[in-house]
């Protein structure tokens, strides 16, 4: 059966080397790890300002590339912010705009006709492989990872059982894993981040003589709270005031959503971070043991800002960094988040960046390093200049997010203005919030009174990048 996604696909293949950059076109094609992290806040790393514990690996990628300051999810929830990555658009025209389960394990599958980011790659001679959490869709839907562009998939195919560190299963494509020392939820024998870890250390071993695409979806640190009692919890207990959190234990049979009790909720949360830390740390050094350091482009981030769920606190360590908002806000500390690019020889070593971009930005720059033509009507723009400090770096003349919960939320950010709108369905027609982030990033006072021209024309960017979804309506019918 030919579908319009295949006969996109084919077009793009045809381009073929059209979409070559004088960059690529000078050099092997780069490997592209992209890690990203789970509802790690702006400030939950050290070298982004976090002074209760340190990740020393994520740092040390810092001080050999570029920093960014001003780079933003896709949104402030899991599955639309990893479509926005996939897709290349923002959430005002993404397939997928919220956690959306399906039964029995799933959710809403992105559609056949979206052309995903790893299919672009694979166009370009791209080995693709997904390790962690996915959330676009269930084994063999349309929206199962290894059809829509994924060779090799390992871990949660459904977000929700990834609320449990310990579950009952994952998947090895469209193969159910049984972890049968954890039962039905009964015991916390294999602990899965590090299980997926393995296999995806793995993966590039066995994909060291070609082109290959690293997604790493970490589910760390989304809640719950919980790791291995072992050296790097032991280091945390006792250093930190404690608020035991009361959850649903394993041995009780507790279903997925649920989160288990925690004794150490603070320790935990820095343990858990720790751990991540240390899986970087892990990717580096097989990157430098297989010889592949100077010809891989890697890149660390977050889905969203810090959530708040399980026990977790994010104002004891400060997770927004300052900003204002946790995940599911549209405010700078739901959105904003850490973004850090190292490539060896390549980026400049302990650089910073304030240029303003968002996941969307990754299907074209990522099309370009591997030589071939992004889909057309995205909304991302190249960053291949602002990372490697060549050519001039265009600059988006606006960034847009839609929150589908709560009401409904949007948001927009032109040049330091920022607008937001919550309770969109119960008043479409409110005007927005407006601040000033240059004056105040913390997005405490609303200016939309003083300059009602600018809150005018920023009220008309959201009224025109929102395109109404059959499937996420953020207006109709729900």
């Amino acid at each position: 059966m030919i579908t319009m996604k295949r006969i996109g696909l084919t077009a793009l293949l045809g381009a073929g080397l059209a979409g070559l950059s004088p960059l690529a076109a000078q050099q092997k094609k780069p490997n592209i790890i992209f890690i990203l992290a789970d509802d790690l806040g702006y400030g939950d790393l050290s070298v982004y300002g976090q002074q209760r514990f340190s990740t020393p690996h994520i740092d040390q990628l810092a001080a050999e590339g570029k920093r960014f300051t001003q780079f933003y999810a896709g949104t402030s929830v899991c599955a639309p912010s990893r479509c926005s990555f996939i897709s290349g658009k923002h959430t005002g025209h993404t397939y997928i705009r919220g956690n959306k389960e399906m039964k029995p394990e799933g959710q809403q599958p992105i559609a056949d006709t979206v052309i995903t980011l790893a299919e672009v790659l694979k166009q370009g001679g791209y080995k693709t492989g997904t390790f962690g959490k996915w959330g676009l869709g269930p084994v063999k839907s349309e929206g199962d990872p290894i059809t829509q562009g994924i060779d090799q998939f390992y871990g949660y195919n459904c977000q929700s059982e990834a609320h449990r560190y310990y579950p009952s299963h994952l998947w090895s494509n469209d193969t159910r894993v049984e972890l049968t020392a954890n039962g039905d939820l009964e015991h916390t024998v294999q602990y899965a981040p590090d299980s997926i870890q393995q296999q995806a250390l793995r993966f590039m071993d066995a994909n060291k003589d070609q082109p290959f695409f690293l997604w790493l979806t970490y589910n760390l640190p989304h809640a719950e709270l919980l790791t291995p009692d072992d050296s790097i919890l032991q280091r945390f207990k006792g250093q930190f005031p404690e608020k035991p959190y009361k959850g649903i234990e394993y041995n009780t049979g507790g279903g997925k959503h649920g989160y288990v009790s925690q004794q150490y909720p603070h320790a935990s949360f820095a343990a858990m971070v720790t751990r991540l830390d240390l899986y970087v740390g892990q990717v580096m050094a097989k990157l430098k043991q297989l010889g592949l350091d100077d010809n891989t482009l890697v890149i660390f981030t977050s889905d969203n800002g810090p959530h708040a769920e399980g026990g977790a606190d994010p104002v004891f360590f400060n997770s927004s960094g300052g900003f204002r908002g946790i995940k599911r806000d549209l405010y700078e500390g739901g959105i904003r988040v850490p973004f850090i690019a190292r490539w060896s020889g390549k980026i400049k070593p302990n650089t910073t960046s304030d240029f303003a971009g968002a996941f969307w930005d990754m299907m074209p720059t990522f099309a370009v390093l591997a030589g071939q033509k992004a889909p057309a009507n995205i909304d991302g723009i190249s960053i291949v200049p602002e990372l490697t400090g060549k050519g001039r770096q265009p600059q988006h003349p606006f960034l847009y997010w839609e929150f589908h919960e709560n009401n409904g939320r949007q948001a927009v950010r032109m040049g330091n203005w920022k607008a937001v709108k919550y309770n969109v369905q119960k008043d479409p027609g409110a005007g927005v919030e407006l601040y000033d982030l240059s004056k105040d990033p913390q997005e405490k006072n609303n200016v939309a009174a003083q300059y009602p021209k600018i809150a005018a024309q920023m009220n008309d960017i959201i009224k025109r990048e929102h395109v109404e979804s059959d499937v996420f309506p953020l207006f109709g019918q729900r």
